[in-house]
């Protein structure tokens, strides 16, 4: 465990070496097909590897057409004073900052940080409201909702946040009184729970219809630790899961997350980077199932980065999802990789 600049203790993620990344060069597929990435971070050293505005930006115009982008929460940029509720405020002060770099030219292109997910304790009650009101004044109109990560499992080493959630916290009734403030402000849910917790995930669907829920890293399905080794058992847990929950029309779901080690993929431990054959040919059946269950108007393509960069490049990683979603009509791309998201996330002003 490390300080961030915020105080706030994060473990320091694993990194793929850029040497390592350099060694898997592709031609861009369909390089004039528009993306919005509506799933990235942003943090500073001592985090590993530092991935701030320069960095995103490199990724951004690495030969794809990146339109517009989402920052989701990470715990950077914390207020350092105040009340403890209101310290997750300054992640969206500090990304609102950066935004307004992009709109003054000072990076490219001009739809980077568009949108803005960051953090805030439901369990808080009706008493969270202040703390959102704050956020969307911080924001300036970028402040779209936030994400409350819930991931839990029982074995300690299956571990992807900082913050270690209590089992069951979806379904806890103080945290519900506080995602009921959601709604009528008008934003959105990040839920980022393992696969054995979709059920947790269509439970406050129902109970919540008119609010927006996006299901990050199509529900993560574990290939690691005790999941070692039962990738069909998982799959067909994780799959029962996905469909459950995609009969709330009120959710939907981001494609990918599926480079991060939890999957068990083991990509990074290669001597050479995956292709983008490789990456299609092992995400396919996660992607194909989520697409099928919510359709292209519910689900939109995701980098997860920096995260993901752990097995591939940036350019690699969209190259795989286009390979596998090659045979999509114009009008099922259009969705997948731009539509859905700016629609969700309110940002459509990225695309005109």
């Amino acid at each position: 465990m490390t300080q961030t600049k915020s105080g706030t203790q994060t473990a320091i993620l694993p990194s793929a070496d850029p040497n390592w990344l350099a060694l898997r060069d592709e031609a861009i597929l369909e390089p004039d097909l528009p993306i919005i990435d509506p799933h990235h971070h942003l943090w500073d050293a001592p985090r590993s590897p530092r991935y701030l505005a320069e960095e995103l930006q490199r990724d951004a115009q690495a030969g794809h057409k990146i339109v517009g982008t989402i920052f989701t929460d990470c715990t950077e940029g914390y207020r350092t004073d105040g009340p403890e509720t209101m310290r997750p405020v300054g992640e969206t002060e500090f990304v609102t900052a950066i935004a307004e770099r992009v709109e003054a030219g000072d990076y490219r292109p001009a739809g980077l940080c568009a949108g803005i997910i960051s953090y805030a304790d439901l369990r808080e009650g009706a008493g969270v409201r202040a703390v959102l009101e704050a956020h969307i004044a911080a924001g300036k109109g970028r402040f779209k909702g936030i994400r409350q990560s819930t991931s839990w499992d029982p074995n300690p080493e299956i571990r992807t946040t900082m913050r270690t959630p209590p089992e069951g916290l979806l379904r806890d009734e103080q945290l519900r009184r506080g995602f009921a403030c959601l709604e009528p402000l008008g934003l959105t849910f990040d839920a980022w729970v393992y696969h054995h917790q979709l059920s947790d995930v269509a439970d406050l669907a129902g109970t919540f219809p008119g609010t927006a829920i996006i299901l990050d890293h199509v529900g993560g399905p574990i290939g690691i630790g005790p999941y070692a080794g039962r990738r069909d058992e998982v799959f067909a847990q994780w799959k029962a899961g996905i469909l459950e929950v995609a009969r709330h029309p009120n959710v939907s779901v981001k494609l990918g997350g599926l480079a991060m080690r939890l999957g068990g993929f083991g990509f990074h431990e290669r001597p050479v980077p995956p292709s983008s054959e490789d990456l299609a040919a092992a995400w396919r059946p996660y992607i194909e199932t989520c697409i099928e269950a919510f359709g292209p108007d519910r689900a939109m393509f995701e980098s997860n980065f920096p995260v993901d960069q752990l097995s591939c490049s940036y350019a690699v990683l969209w190259n795989g999802f286009k390979r596998i979603v090659a045979g999509a009509s114009a009008d099922e791309k259009a969705a997948l990789f731009s539509r859905t998201a700016a629609r969700v996330y309110s940002i459509e002003q990225v695309l005109r």
